[in-house]
């Protein structure tokens, strides 16, 4: 040991070669650990070497174990695990998936049903339990989730084949009759109808104007959303004490990739029912504020959307007239024609706009500056800031944030 340490310091004095390798490598060393830095880890599970010894609490108490010791094992009322598959998550796995196991294929295909038709079969998706309630249509639920594990639990097929049924496809139109035998439909008896989840709202409302990015996958992004919501919550050397918006393309993908901070949700997510991710929710709540109503005609996210949606009329209709354009929106927005009284109110209401923004090019380029995407110049700002509003009235209608 001495003599290498004599050694190494006599190279590092006087060999210049020595020390020139030296350096080369902490440089190679410093870049291989900036390199690793920049890779994203996440968090996995992993099953223990030596498995740790569990025993039965006295009413809980973690120093008063019970009995004998408990080996990994599922519940003694749902069918057994067979006997080659391993007692960890693995086997946990093989188990929950097998095709005569007569749970997950139906609490799986309960929750399609209930995003597709706003109720599952059973009401009570998160609970199929002896406290949860029974279903509807129970000789249906069992067909649907036969019909789904041999099929190949295809999700993609099975939610085609729901949405092609005479059932999904019927009108959502309530009759009094209807209300008075049926009012939470759950006989079926009409199409499906409730407001959209708040991510589909934002999603929708970008996909329209044409600024959503619609790439997979990446890191989390950070959208608009009012400054100094984190530093009331957050820990003063935490790395989210601060919220800084990204810029570019980051801030119109989809609601999914949105960075979350559970102890301040994203507002514009949370004041349309999104859950706060504190606890799973498998049946998310519909309330009706008007928190809501102010949040789609103000947020700088959907007034940008509808800024956005005024220049691609005007871009794919430079020489329509306001009737084809209304129609054009109209479609785009709802998948329908409007009707001639829709129409009539909407060219009586952008003659009120053309006529205030003539008048008043300031806050025409003030409505124009929201949101950070560049406005087309080419556009007369007094016409473009009056279909804006045109189009943010559209975007907030009740058909459009209503499922039906």
């Amino acid at each position: 040991k001495h003599a290498l340490k004599v050694r190494r310091w006599f190279r590092e004095r006087h060999s210049p070669a020595y020390s020139e390798l030296l350096e080369e490598i902490q440089t190679l060393e410093k870049e291989r650990s900036t390199l690793n830095g920049m890779i994203p880890t996440t968090l996995v599970a992993a099953e223990r070497m030596d498995r740790r010894e569990a025993r039965m609490l006295n009413r809980g108490q973690y120093d008063h174990p019970v009995g004998d010791p408990i080996e990994p094992h599922v519940p003694a009322f749902l069918p057994p695990m067979a006997e080659d598959f391993p007692k960890n998550r693995l086997g946990l796995a093989r188990w929950l998936t097998d095709p005569q196991h007569p749970l997950l294929a139906r609490v799986t295909v309960n929750r399609i049903w209930q995003q597709l038709f706003g109720t599952g079969i059973v009401l009570t998706a998160e609970d199929f339990g002896s406290q949860g309630e029974w279903p509807s249509h129970p000789e249906l639920l069992d067909w649907l989730a036969r019909d789904f594990v041999d099929e190949g639990w295809d999700l993609k097929r099975f939610i085609r084949s729901l949405m092609m049924t005479e059932t999904y496809c019927q009108s959502p139109h309530i009759t009094e009759l209807d209300l008075e035998r049926d009012p939470g439909n759950r006989l079926l008896a009409r199409g499906p109808r409730f407001r959209m989840d708040a991510e589909m709202i934002r999603d929708q409302a970008l996909f329209i104007s044409g600024l959503l990015i619609e790439k997979m996958g990446g890191p989390s992004v950070k959208p608009y959303q009012p400054q100094g919501l984190w530093k009331a919550v957050g820990y003063s050397g935490s790395n989210t004490v601060k919220f800084s918006k990204d810029k570019g393309e980051a801030l119109y993908r989809r609601s999914i990739y949105t960075f979350w901070k559970r102890t301040s949700p994203p507002p514009y997510l949370a004041i349309l029912d999104a859950p706060n991710r504190e606890t799973c929710v498998v049946r998310r709540e519909r309330t009706n504020t008007p928190m809501q109503a102010l949040l789609l005609l103000n947020d700088i996210q959907y007034v940008e959307t509808a800024r956005h949606l005024a220049e691609r009329l005007q871009r794919e209709l430079p020489e329509g007239d306001d009737n084809q354009r209304i129609s054009h929106l109209w479609r785009l927005a709802t998948s329908r024609f409007p009707t001639a009284e829709e129409t009539g109110q909407l060219v009586s209401f952008l003659a009120e706009l053309r006529s205030h923004y003539q008048q008043n090019e300031a806050a025409a380029m003030e409505l124009l500056a929201v949101g950070d995407s560049p406005r087309d110049e080419t556009l007369s700002a007094a016409e473009h800031a009056a279909w804006t509003l045109i189009c943010n009235l559209v975007l907030n209608l009740d058909e459009i944030v209503t499922k039906g």
